[in-house]
C-alpha cells in the first residue's frame, strides 16, 4: 500500500510538472546589480529614484497606464518622493500643486450649459486615468486592456524585479528579420527572431539558428508568462521561456530628459521607474519599517528586564 502511495504520489508530480511543462514560463527574474536600497529591515526608497521614476511614468507609461489608486497630494506625503517638512500638508506644497496642475480632470458638477468641462487638478485629485473606461482602452490597443499600475509590484510575483526585467527584457530589434510566407493563396509578412542571436535567454539559447515568430501585434518578451511552443520553429521541448503582450518595448536610450541630468539608460528608466511603481504600492513601507525596528528593540528590552527580573525574585527559591 505505501509503494502504491508513493508511485501515486510520483506520477501525479509527473503530471503536474507536465501542465507546467505545457503551459510554458517566464524566465526568473533577477534584480538589477546591487538590489533595491528599499529592500531588508532598515531600507528605504531612493528619493532621487523615485523622483525620476515618476517623471519616467509621467512621460511614458501614463499615455496606457493609469495609477486610480493614488492621489497626486501622495507624491507630497511623508515618504513621498516630493515630501517638504515646510508643508506637512501636501495640498499646500507648492510642486506638487504644479504636478498635478499639468493634468486635466473633469469637473464633477457640470457648467452652466449642462456641459462638463476640463479643469487644471489639483492634489486631492485622483491620477488621470488615460482612458475614460475600460472599452475604450481596449480600442485603443487592440483588445488588449493597459492593467493599473498602482499595486502592480504587489501584484506580481517578484515584485519590483518582475517590472525591472520586463522593461530591460525586449530583444533588440535589430536581431529581428522580415519573412514573406505564402499561405492559401496569400502573403504574409512575419518578424521572425533568431533566438540563437539573444543573448538574454542564457542557457536556454540554441546552439544553432532557430526562429521564433512573433505574432502581428504582439511583441516577444522571456520575462512574459507565456508559452513560446505554437510560435517556435525550433525544437518545442527547448523553446525559449516567455510569452508574448501587447505592449511595444517603450525604454530607449534618451527617451527621457531626466531633470537632474543622470542619463537617461533603458536600464537607468527602468530601475527608476521600478522603484516609483515600488513606492506606489507601498508608500508606508519606511514608516512601518522604522515603527517595527522600535517595536522589536522595545520587546527585546522588555523580555531582558524580564529575564532578570525572573531570577532575582526567584533565585532563593528552591526548583
Amino acid at each position: 500500500m505505501k509503494t502504491f502511495r508513493i508511485l501515486a504520489a510520483g506520477l501525479a508530480g509527473l503530471a503536474f510538472a507536465g501542465l507546467a511543462h505545457a503551459a510554458g514560463g517566464a524566465k526568473h527574474p533577477h534584480g538589477p546589480e546591487g538590489g533595491w536600497p528599499f529592500e531588508g529591515v532598515t531600507g528605504q526608497y531612493d528619493k532621487a529614484s523615485v523622483q525620476r521614476g515618476y517623471q519616467v511614468y509621467k512621460q511614458v507609461c501614463s499615455s496606457c497606464h493609469g495609477m486610480k489608486l493614488l492621489s497626486y497630494r501622495n507624491l507630497g506625503e511623508p515618504g513621498g518622493p516630493f515630501y517638504d517638512p515646510a508643508y506637512p500638508n501636501p495640498n499646500d506644497n507648492p510642486f506638487v500643486k504644479a504636478l498635478a496642475a499639468e493634468n486635466e480632470v473633469m469637473n464633477a458638477e457640470p457648467n452652466e450649459a449642462g456641459e462638463f468641462d476640463f479643469r487644471p487638478a489639483m492634489p486631492a485629485d485622483r491620477f488621470r486615468s488615460p482612458f475614460p473606461n475600460d472599452a475604450a482602452a481596449r480600442a485603443a490597443n487592440g483588445g488588449a486592456l493597459p492593467p493599473d499600475l498602482s499595486v502592480m509590484v504587489k501584484a506580481r510575483h517578484y515584485g519590483a524585479d518582475y517590472v525591472y526585467n520586463l522593461m530591460t527584457g525586449y530583444p533588440d530589434p535589430a536581431l529581428f528579420e522580415d519573412r514573406e510566407v505564402q499561405e492559401n493563396g496569400e502573403t504574409l509578412y512575419q518578424k521572425v527572431l533568431d533566438v540563437s542571436k539573444f543573448e538574454k535567454l542564457g542557457h536556454y539559447r540554441p546552439e544553432h539558428t532557430a526562429y521564433l515568430v512573433q505574432p502581428a501585434g504582439q511583441y516577444y518578451n522571456p520575462y512574459m508568462a507565456g508559452d513560446t511552443k505554437p510560435n517556435y520553429e525550433g525544437d518545442p521541448r527547448h523553446a525559449p521561456p516567455g510569452g508574448f503582450l501587447a505592449m511595444a518595448p517603450q525604454l530607449t536610450p534618451g527617451r527621457v530628459e531626466y531633470t537632474d541630468g543622470t542619463e537617461a539608460t533603458v536600464s537607468q528608466m527602468a530601475y527608476d521607474v521600478s522603484q516609483f511603481l515600488a513606492w506606489a504600492a507601498e508608500p508606508k513601507l519606511e514608516a512601518r519599517k522604522r515603527t517595527g525596528l522600535g517595536t522589536m528593540v522595545f520587546l527585546l528590552i522588555l523580555g531582558t528586564l524580564l529575564w532578570f527580573s525572573y531570577k532575582q525574585i526567584w533565585r532563593k527559591v528552591e526548583h
